[in-house]
C-alpha cells in the first residue's frame, strides 16, 4: 500500500509507478483505492463510474479500468455535501458530519465487494493500494476505510511517501509514524522522499538520519519531475502556472467552483502550440483565441456563479464578436436557452423559482436535469468541423439530464444526440458543445478543432496525424516508471 504523509504526497502518481513497474516484471498489478474523494470520474466498460485516478492507475498496470478498483467514490458537490458512489452506481448522498454514521458499514462492505471481485477475476494478481490523506488524522482513524484498516486487514506492506517539496519532511515522516498505533507501525516497510530538487547525494545525510531514527529503510529519492502528469486533483491545476514558449493559440478555460472532468483537458495541455488560461468568476476573460467551458459537478450553480460575476456576459459578447466556444458536459448545458431541475439536482440557480433557469443563449437547446445518470461508453462520426475526410470521436457520457434543439441546430456528430454547434452574431462567433468526455482525446479531431483557429489567426495549419491522446499517456506513464526504476529500489518491500 501506498501511503503518503499528507494529501498530495504523491500517492497516486507513485502508485501509477508501481502499477507500471510491476507490469513489466511479469506481474499482474491490480491498482485498488477503497475510497477516493474526487469529481474527475471515468467511466469503465460496464458503465461503472471511478474515479480517473485509478483509471490511470489501471492504464500504467496494462488493464483496463473497472470500477472494482475504487469501490467508494465520494463526489462532493458544495455545502459539505457530497454524492455517494458504490460499485459504480450512484447510491445517495450524505452530509460530511453525518457519513460515517450513516455510510461506514455500507462503504466497508462495498469496499470488500471490490477486492472479492478483482481477486476471483485475478486469482494470479498482486494488489497495489492507494491510501488517502494522512493515515493519521487521529480524529477519524478508528473509522479510516481506506488506510490502515485496510492495510491490516489484507496484511499490506506499506510505503510511507512524504514530499520535500512542501518542507519539513523530517516532521511529516516522523509525526506519521509517531501517531501511528503499535499493531499498525510493523506494516510500514520503507519510506519514500517525494519530488526532491538538486543532486541526490545531498540528501544522504538526511537520508541515514531518517533510517537511524526511525528503524524504516529509505527505499529512494524521488526527483522533481519536469513531465507534466496527468492531475490529480484540482489543486494540481493552481500550480501550473508556466507559459509555454511555443504557443501560438491561448485557449481561456472557466475554472468553475464545481469544476468536474478536468482530465478533458490535458490533450490541449500536452499540445506545444496551446497555452490554457484558467479564468475564474470575477477575473477578466480578455482576448483569448477560444474559450471552453468544462464539465460542473454542480452546473446551475456554478452557472449562477458566472452569471453574477459578470463573467457569463464577457463570455456572450466574446462568442458574438467573432469567438469560438466550446463546452462540455455541464459547459455545453449552460450554453443552452434554458436549464430545468425540478428535483434540485445541480445546485440553484439564479432565478430557479421561476421553474426554469437562463443559460448563456449561445445555442438553442433546453436541458431538463433528472432520470437516471447516462453512464456509457460512445462512438461516433462527426460533422463539425466540416472538412474532408469525416472523422471518427470516442469518449464516455457522464451526466444527468437531457438536452434537446429548440430549434433547428446543426448536429456535432453523427449521433444528433452527442452535441451541437450555431453560430453567434454576425461576426463570424460560432458556439459548440458536446455530452463526450474525452473528445480532445482524439488527436485528427483536437487538431481540426485547433486548426479552425490558426486559420483565424492566420497561422500554418498542424497536421492532423495525430495518435489518441493514450499513446501520449502512455508514454508519460512509461517515463515516471523509468524514473522510479532508477531511484527507487522495491525489493524490500516486494
Amino acid at each position: 500500500m501506498v501511503l503518503g504523509t499528507s494529501s498530495g504526497a504523491g500517492k497516486s502518481l507513485m502508485t501509477a509507478a508501481l502499477c507500471r513497474v510491476l507490469k513489466r516484471r511479469g506481474e499482474t498489478p491490480l491498482p485498488f483505492k477503497g475510497q477516493n474523494m474526487s469529481n474527475n470520474a471515468w467511466v469503465d466498460p460496464g458503465g461503472g463510474e471511478m474515479a480517473y485516478s485509478q483509471a490511470l492507475q489501471a492504464w500504467a498496470a496494462g488493464r483496463e479500468p473497472e470500477c472494482a478498483m475504487n469501490p467508494v467514490l465520494l463526489k462532493p458537490q458544495g455545502d459539505s455535501t457530497s454524492e455517494v458512489i458504490h460499485l459504480g452506481r450512484s447510491v445517495g448522498t450524505c452530509r460530511a458530519e453525518h457519513y460515517y454514521r450513516d455510510w461506514f458499514r455500507p462503504g466497508w462492505a462495498a469496499i470488500r465487494q471490490g477486492l472479492h471481485t478483482l481477486q476471483v477475476q485475478h486469482p494470479e494478481g498482486r494488489l497495489v493500494l492507494e491510501g488517502a490523506g494522512s493515515p493519521v488524522e487521529v480524529n477519524l482513524q478508528a473509522r479510516d476505510l481506506t488506510n490502515l484498516r485496510l492495510a491490516q486487514y489484507l496484511r499490506a506492506r506499506c510505503l510511507l511517501v512524504a514530499d520535500i517539496e512542501r518542507g519539513g519532511v523530517f516532521a511529516q515522516i516522523v509525526g506519521t509514524l509517531a501517531l501511528l498505533r503499535p499493531v499498525e507501525r510493523p506494516l510500514i516497510g520503507g519510506l519514500l522522499i517525494n519530488r526532491f530538487r538538486g543532486r541526490r547525494e545531498l540528501f544522504d545525510e538526511g537520508r541515514r538520519w531518517l533510517e537511524q531514527n526511525t528503524g524504516i529503510p529509505v527505499l529512494g529519492v524521488m526527483p522533481w519531475l519536469d513531465e507534466l502528469f496527468p492531475p490529480e486533483d484540482s489543486l494540481d491545476l493552481l500550480e501550473r502556472r508556466g507559459r509555454k514558449r511555443g504557443a501560438e493559440l491561448e485557449i481561456a478555460v472557466l475554472k468553475l467552483p464545481s469544476l468536474s472532468n478536468f482530465s478533458d483537458l490535458d490533450p490541449l495541455e500536452a499540445e506545444p502550440t496551446v497555452q490554457l488560461r484558467w479564468v475564474e468568476a470575477g477575473a477578466p476573460l480578455g482576448t483569448p483565441d477560444a474559450v471552453v467551458i468544462p464539465g460542473s459537478k454542480q452546473t446551475l450553480r456554478d452557472l449562477g456563479r458566472l452569471h453574477s460575476s459578470g463573467l457569463a456576459s464577457a463570455v456572450q459578447r466574446f462568442a458574438r464578436s467573432g469567438g469560438a466556444v466550446f463546452g462540455v458536459c455541464g459547459g455545453m448545458q449552460m450554453l443552452g436557452q434554458e436549464l430545468e431541475d425540478p428535483d434540485g439536482l445541480e445546485g440553484q440557480g439564479p432565478d430557479s423559482s421561476s421553474g426554469a433557469v437562463a443559460g448563456l443563449g449561445l445555442l438553442p437547446l433546453h436541458t431538463r436535469f433528472g432520470g437516471e445518470k447516462a453512464l456509457r461508453h460512445r462512438q461516433s462520426s462527426v460533422h463539425w468541423p466540416e472538412h474532408q475526410p469525416q472523422l471518427s470521436v470516442e469518449g464516455f457520457e457522464l451526466h444527468r439530464g437531457h438536452t434537446q434543439a429548440l430549434e433547428p441546430c446543426s448536429p456535432l456528430c453523427e449521433d444528433p444526440s452527442l452535441g451541437w454547434v450555431a453560430g453567434c452574431g454576425d461576426q463570424g462567433g460560432i458556439a459548440a458543445g458536446t455530452y463526450l468526455h474525452g473528445i480532445f482525446d482524439n488527436g485528427p479531431w483536437r487538431r481540426r478543432w485547433l486548426n479552425q483557429l490558426r486559420i483565424r489567426r492566420g497561422l500554418e495549419l498542424l497536421s492532423e496525424q495525430q495518435p489518441h491522446h493514450s499513446r501520449q499517456r502512455d508514454a508519460l506513464l512509461d517515463r515516471l516508471a523509468d524514473a522510479f526504476e532508477t531511484h527507487v529500489s522495491l525489493e524490500p518491500l516486494l
